[in-house]
Parts: structure tokens; C-alpha cells; sequence
């Protein structure tokens, strides 16, 4: 727990430096640009495009054919993923030191965060906390992800109401690899036995709201990510990428006592292209372009929301600077990699309306941390 007030006080520092929009929109799970299951910290600063490029743990949810180029073996034993928003860190650091602390642990639960947004209409708060400890070598990578996400806003308008988002998942996963003719084609496949919690909701701004297990709309499903690349050997290791989720379609099976089964995860498809060039001789520069649900499955998001873009400068393979371009706005960040520590420290912002493009943003901010060995 200490760890995380640290870490979210230095998430509220770097907030004043980045601009950041009025939001308000629809309570949702952003699946079209972001449909990940676990998102990466180095994915979300190069705009989410990363399925061409993924060369670590992160592949078994972006694209597991990337577990080809894994470099060495690693055990992950704290893989933590730390994210908020703007509003958030408004909303959970404000007031006195004493009172921080209390609304720091309210952000993360839906009665608190009403208990927080109810002095405040017209915010929108974001946050999400996801673990995935891990063992991750070249062709195979086995873990277990747990991921806590909660979202909810309280409009600035008479009458508005109070309107909330939980999911929760978790569940073992294995991945797996082949490379074929020398590693120009890599295919890969994850597998996890994932059990979904989630609730969308709108109560009264100024009435508690007890939540009973029973509301929450509860199931599991064995879902499989398959995934391709396609590199060229020549100078810039030009590379093709496709990945789906959720390949065999499969749908949740309500569990017992719950609210019915959750949505089903959609058969979407993510295309990409890349290219790494060496431009000294410690020095790399990687450009990267995804566009996402390529086969439309998301009908209610606009296309040009669907595009990423995402650049790279890595010097020694230890220390990483990054930009790039996702659902419709702007995100960077740096990173340092060692044989025992991941550090990713990063920006990006997702449009939190339906239809139009670049309609509101929702500016966030996160850090990653990763130790083993």
C-alpha cells in the first residue's frame, strides 16, 4: 500500500505537465482501441501500437507470435501496472495529507469514488490496477493476471446522475510460440481461463450505494489470443503483424449467483507494420502503425479512432524514449529495462465519447513496474 500512495503522488506531480481537456461521456471499457486484457505501460506511450514490435511479457495479450524475440528467460514476481486520470488524481491527492490518503483508497471503489464526486460534477474518474506475475523465455510465457478497473463520472447538468463502471478479471494464462524459416514467420497463441465481475450502473449522486455480489454479472470463459509476423531480413526488419482476440469465439458462463453472464469479448482483428532501423551503434529507432478491429466488429467507434502510431528511440536496449498517436490524441513516455527492473513512466488519453472524433478527452497517466529475475 505504501508503494502505491508513492507512486500515485508521483502521478499527480507529473499531471500538471501534460494539458488536458474538460471530460465527460459515456461509462464504458474502451475494447475498440484498447482490447487488450492487460494493457503495457511501453504499448500505451507509442499510441497502443504494438503488436509489430512486442518483445516481451506483454506479448501474451498483444501479440503472443512476439514471444520469438524474446531475449533471454525472466521471472516477473511483481509485474504491477498502476493507471488514473486526471480527474482522479483531482479527486484522490486533494485536501489535506491526512484526507489524501483516505480518498486515495476511495478511487478504487465505486461507493468512494460517488463519496469523492459528489462535491465535484462534470468528473469523470479512471482508475485501473493490474498485477500479472510471470515467467516469460523465448516461445513460452505462463502467468496469472489479475485486473481491477473502475470508472464512473457525475455530470455538471440538473438531475444528473451518478454513473459507474467495475470489471474485475483474472485467471491463469500460457503462452506459446513457433518461428518458422529461420524466424521471418512467428506464430503464437495465449490461452486464459478468465473470470470476468463487472457492473454498469447509475444511482442517485447523493444516495450510498450498497452493492451486493448479486448485482455483479459474473462468468468464465477459456479465451484464446492467436497471433502472426512476418519479417523481412533485410535492413529495418520490415515486419507485418496481425492479432485476434478471442479466436474461437467463446462466450461467458454466468456463474452462480450473479446478475447473467458478462458480455462477450468481440472476435476482433489488429493489423500492424514496422520498422527498426539501426542508426548508430548503440542506438535504435522503431516506427510502428496499428489500426485496429480491422474486420469492424467495433460498429460504434469511428474508424480514424481505430489508428495508432508509435516511435521509439532505445539506446543500449536500457533506456527507452517514446511517443505516439491513439484514439485520436497524443502519448509518450520513457523507460528503463534491466536484467531485474522494468520501469515504464507514461501518458496517453482516450476520447470518451461514441461517435465523434476527438470529442473529449480523458487524459491518464501510469507507471509500470516489473522485478525478478
Amino acid at each position: 500500500m505504501k508503494l502505491l500512495v508513492a507512486l500515485t503522488f508521483l502521478l499527480a506531480f507529473i499531471g500538471v505537465l501534460f494539458p488536458y481537456g474538460s471530460v465527460w461521456g459515456a461509462i464504458d471499457f474502451s475494447d475498440a482501441a484498447y482490447p487488450e486484457l492487460a494493457t503495457s505501460g511501453r504499448a500505451l506511450a507509442m499510441g497502443n501500437a504494438y503488436i509489430a514490435k512486442v518483445d516481451d511479457s506483454a506479448a501474451a495479450f498483444y501479440n503472443p507470435a512476439g514471444l520469438g524475440t524474446v531475449r533471454g528467460a525472466h521471472f516477473h514476481l511483481s509485474n504491477l501496472h498502476l493507471e488514473v486520470n486526471k480527474d482522479w488524481i483531482d479527486l484522490g491527492t486533494g485536501g489535506s495529507v491526512t484526507s489524501a490518503f483516505s480518498n486515495f483508497n476511495k478511487g478504487f471503489e465505486v461507493e468512494g469514488t460517488r463519496q469523492l464526486l459528489a462535491d465535484n460534477p462534470g468528473s469523470f474518474s479512471h482508475s485501473r490496477f493490474h498485477f500479472a506475475p510471470n515467467f516469460t523465455a523465448r516461445f513460452i510465457s505462463l502467468g496469472y493476471l489479475y485486473s481491477n478497473q473502475t470508472r464512473a463520472a457525475f455530470g455538471s447538468q440538473d438531475n444528473a446522475q451518478f454513473e459507474y463502471a467495475k470489471r474485475t478479471d483474472s485467471g491463469p494464462y500460457l503462452a506459446l510460440n513457433v518461428s518458422l524459416f529461420g524466424g521471418i514467420l512467428k506464430l503464437g497463441a495465449t490461452g486464459i481461463y478468465l473470470t470476468r465481475r463487472e457492473i454498469f450502473g447509475e444511482s442517485d449522486i447523493n444516495t450510498p450505494l450498497n452493492l451486493e455480489d448479486t448485482d455483479f454479472k459474473k462468468g468464465t470463459a477459456f479465451l484464446v489470443t492467436t497471433g502472426a509476423k512476418f519479417t523481412i531480413p533485410v535492413y529495418g526488419l520490415p515486419t507485418f503483424a496481425l492479432k485476434m482476440s478471442n479466436s474461437t469465439s467463446k462466450e461467458f458462463s454466468p456463474s452462480d449467483g450473479g446478475a447473467g453472464a458478462p458480455g462477450k469479448v468481440r472476435q476482433s482483428i489488429d493489423v500492424g507494420f514496422s520498422l527498426t532501423p539501426q542508426i548508430g551503434k548503440t542506438t535504435r529507432i522503431h516506427w510502428e502503425i496499428n489500426y485496429k478491429d480491422s474486420n469492424n466488429k467495433h460498429t460504434d467507434v469511428p474508424s480514424a479512432r481505430k489508428l495508432g502510431l508509435g516511435l521509439e528511440f532505445d539506446f543500449r536496449r536500457i533506456f527507452f524514449i517514446r511517443f505516439g498517436y491513439g484514439d485520436g490524441f497524443g502519448s509518450g513516455g520513457i523507460g528503463i529495462r534491466t536484467r531485474k527492473l522494468e520501469f515504464d513512466l507514461s501518458t496517453y488519453a482516450v476520447d470518451t465519447t461514441n461517435s465523434s472524433f476527438r470529442g473529449e478527452e480523458d487524459r491518464r497517466f501510469l507507471i509500470s513496474i516489473s522485478s525478478g529475475w
